[in-house]
């Protein structure tokens, strides 16, 4: 490849040439998927996370919002489904109730139910703290969407959807 028609290519389409250009007996194919995707979610965290801290929450504490008011009325969850529902750990989920409770966001109580488990349940400030910063993530995230067009997020979104599911089976 001459050096012109390598300016040409996007990062992962130059470190692919090079390994081209290195390893002409290897398929680097995979790269062009998979080192672009891992490039776009940072780039997409960047973007997100952005718009979380104009409301002065971090990844962690957005999403551990967000989970709760997702939840329905009256905004509560254990911390066990506060874990599986944000995909971390529950020390993870832990450290994050923590920040969210000092905020006043969020409160943490023995259950009802079971008095030897714990419930976590979203504030008044809390709520409306989510809902002002959710109506800007959406907003944003149509923003970063809409750089495609309708059937492409379409196609994308299932070919995602698809991908998923085969690696999750």
């Amino acid at each position: 490849m001459a050096a012109g028609e390598e300016r040409d290519l996007d990062h992962v389409g130059r470190i692919m040439a090079q390994w081209h250009r290195e390893r002409p007996d290897l398929d680097v194919s995979p790269q062009g998927v998979i080192g672009r995707l891992h490039r776009l979610a940072g780039r997409l965290t960047e973007e997100l996370v952005a718009v979380y801290g104009e409301y002065g929450l971090g990844e962690g504490e957005f999403d551990v919002l967000a989970t709760l008011r997702r939840a329905g009325a009256p905004y509560e969850l254990a911390p066990s489904d506060l874990a599986r529902w944000t995909m971390v750990s529950s020390g993870a989920v832990t450290k994050r109730v923590d920040r969210c409770v000092e905020q006043g966001w969020v409160t943490r109580r023995v259950s009802d139910r079971d008095h030897r488990g714990r419930v976590v349940a979203l504030t008044d400030a809390g709520r409306d703290l989510i809902d002002r910063a959710f109506d800007a993530h959406l907003a944003n995230e149509h923003r970063l969407v809409g750089l495609l067009d309708e059937l492409e997020r379409a196609r994308l979104a299932h070919l995602l959807e698809k991908w998923g599911r085969a690696l999750d089976a």
